[in-house]
């Protein structure tokens, strides 16, 4: 079956059963990395620590969006 036909037939589908093909297909394009996770989640924690220990400056959402 090649993509013209592909797209033809799921153009028949009713709403909901198209929704649910959209789902599917965005979902596959948005595949997670798991060592990319582990890489942000010890970096995340690394930075909460030193958040946590006050070495690290913050600002409020004041000074950041306006200023």
């Amino acid at each position: 079956m090649d993509l013209e036909a592909i797209i033809e037939e799921a153009l028949e589908l009713k709403p909901q059963e198209r929704y649910i093909v959209i789902e599917n297909l965005v979902e596959s394009l948005n595949t997670r990395d798991r060592e990319i996770d582990a890489i942000w989640r010890k970096e995340s924690k690394k930075r909460l620590q030193a958040y946590k220990e006050g070495k690290v400056q913050t600002l409020t959402y004041e000074q950041v969006f306006h200023g």
